[in-house]
């Protein structure tokens, strides 16, 4: 079984549409809010990650078909006055699930990271998404927190 991890390029079409496919995949996942992609993400999101610099998207392919999607963003650590990069999506379509490609792209995105000096990797996951859980802490992520008394950190929101 041929598996390839690649990152995207925005200007390929058939990248794109990949993009499009397995983020769809991810919508439409209880995990992901259950809801298909709006027409207008699915008509513009590549082109708008195109035009961000700090955006980069990780493909995982088996046997040539999309299997998987990574999604991140570089930002900037001021504790640390270097860059991290933020995972915002991590997505293995159902089919290709129990093959290693999150661990694969994850391990593409740290080299990446390691390429561009950055400290950590940071990202949010859902409480009751253990297998998420347990596949981030077997590759080394862990609760945030400064220190244990003032507890772990939380992702909070508002929309805008």
């Amino acid at each position: 079984m041929t598996i390839k991890i690649v990152q995207a390029n925005y200007n390929d079409p058939q990248h794109g549409r990949h993009i499009i496919e397995m983020l769809d995949c991810y919508a439409n996942d209880p995990m992901g809010g259950n809801e298909a992609l709006p027409d207008y993400v699915a008509q513009n999101l590549v082109y708008a990650l195109s035009n961000r610099s700090n955006a980069i998207s990780i493909l995982a392919y088996v046997e040539g078909q999309p299997a998987g999607l990574l999604n991140c963003f570089e930002g900037f650590s001021t504790f640390n006055c270097k860059p991290l990069i933020n995972i915002h999506d991590l997505i293995v379509a159902t089919e290709f699930r129990g093959m290693s490609l999150s661990t694969k792209m994850l391990t593409m995105v740290e080299e990446i990271g390691k390429e561009r000096d950055c400290c950590k990797l940071t990202l949010e996951v859902l409480e009751q998404n253990v297998i998420a859980i347990n596949s981030y802490r077997k590759f080394g992520f862990n609760h945030y927190q400064l220190d244990p008394i003032m507890g772990k950190a939380e992702f909070w929101e508002k929309k805008i």
